[in-house]
């Protein structure tokens, strides 16, 4: 003789649809705040590829080289001539690098200038720009 239950028991179920839900939130939110952390003072050019070392700076000065010669210091454009002055207010600290970030295709003369001005603006460290 078979005895029924007094209960009837569910067997619960895991709903996906609210969990994948969720979890699509949290990427764009990890997405979004990653890319508000960036700080982006340099001028977007074409790097030449190559390994680097993580950069260990917090803030550091972007001296940018373009394909035509034309230089920059962050976002401000200046001359091969005026660079040592214009640089020279920004170095708050003898640690800090000046980021290079040259086009592939820029003349290495020209780049080959920039650091000599940057040197006799006082930076002692240099970081070569470059992308995986």
């Amino acid at each position: 003789m078979k005895l029924q239950r007094a209960r009837n028991y569910r067997h619960g179920r895991i709903e996906i649809i609210p969990m994948i839900d969720v979890m699509f939130f949290l990427l764009v939110t990890f997405m979004l705040a990653s890319l508000s952390m960036q700080t982006l003072n340099s001028i977007a050019v074409n790097l030449p590829r190559g390994e680097a070392e993580a950069l260990q700076h917090r803030e550091p000065i972007t001296l940018t080289v373009m394909r035509d010669s034309h230089l920059f210091i962050d976002k401000t454009p200046t001359t091969l001539e005026q660079l040592a002055f214009v640089l020279k207010p920004l170095l708050k600290t003898s640690e800090v690098g000046l980021v290079v970030n040259a086009d592939s295709d820029a003349p290495e003369g020209t780049v080959v200038q920039a650091m000599i001005q940057a040197r006799r603006a006082g930076v002692e460290k240099f970081l070569i720009a470059v992308k995986h």
